[in-house]
């Protein structure tokens, strides 16, 4: 879940379980700027006051969140701000101090589903019902911990990928079935192939010389 500046509009974006491609025209012939924070899984409910499947699949403006004298305070803060993402970022931080720490039971639950593990270990490790353990991941995460799982599993990919590991070996050590599972991954949570994604990856990030993958 993100808090995003976007266009001179604050707007939060909810968990999602499918990818979505934002209208980033500024109505001008060329694009937004967009600034934002990312939280952690599980961090963002307690500081938005929302349950986070209630965002599941939307961008709400933060206005209909908090009140609405302070998401405009905050929004002219962002507005004149040099670094816009340091003013939400600050933003955050309050919240954080006053909201306290996310919930540790499900923090032991996204390690250890990032680190594999199955569903059902998890939740008996975390002392659940499998049950339980879905009802409490619709208000943290969004959505059920198979979903996080396999978010969490596509990020792992896509990290290896990042650091120039090929497809195949990228997709078996993050715990895809194989090169095609990864690449259906991508394109259903992404929205591009594993080859766009990789270029559009190599574009943002330096990558060290003599690095390269195969398609």
């Amino acid at each position: 879940m993100d808090l995003l500046w976007t266009g001179g509009r604050l707007s939060v974006a909810g968990p999602d379980t499918h990818a979505f491609a934002p209208d980033l025209s500024n109505g001008a012939g060329g694009f937004a700027d967009v600034v934002g924070v990312r939280f952690a899984p599980g961090v963002a409910p307690a500081l938005l006051g929302v349950p986070a499947h209630e965002l599941r699949d939307q961008r709400v403006a933060l206005a209909d969140l908090w009140p609405g004298p302070e998401a405009r305070e905050i929004a002219e803060r962002v507005a004149a701000a040099t670094d816009p993402a340091a003013v939400l970022e600050t933003v955050a931080l309050r919240r954080a101090a006053v909201a306290g720490p996310p919930d540790p039971l499900l923090r032991a639950v996204v390690e250890g589903l990032d680190a594999g593990r199955t569903v059902a270990s998890v939740a008996d490790t975390a002392g659940l019902g499998t049950r339980a353990l879905h009802r409490r991941s619709l208000d943290a995460f969004g959505y059920g911990p198979k979903t996080l799982a396999r978010v969490l599993r596509l990020q792992r990919a896509l990290a290896l990928v990042r650091a120039s590991v090929p497809y195949a070996q990228a997709a078996v050590a993050a715990g895809c079935a194989d090169q095609a599972h990864l690449a259906r991954e991508t394109r259903d949570l992404v929205g591009l192939t594993l080859g766009a994604y990789e270029a559009l990856a190599k574009n943002e990030t330096p990558q060290p010389s003599g690095s390269s993958t195969t398609a």
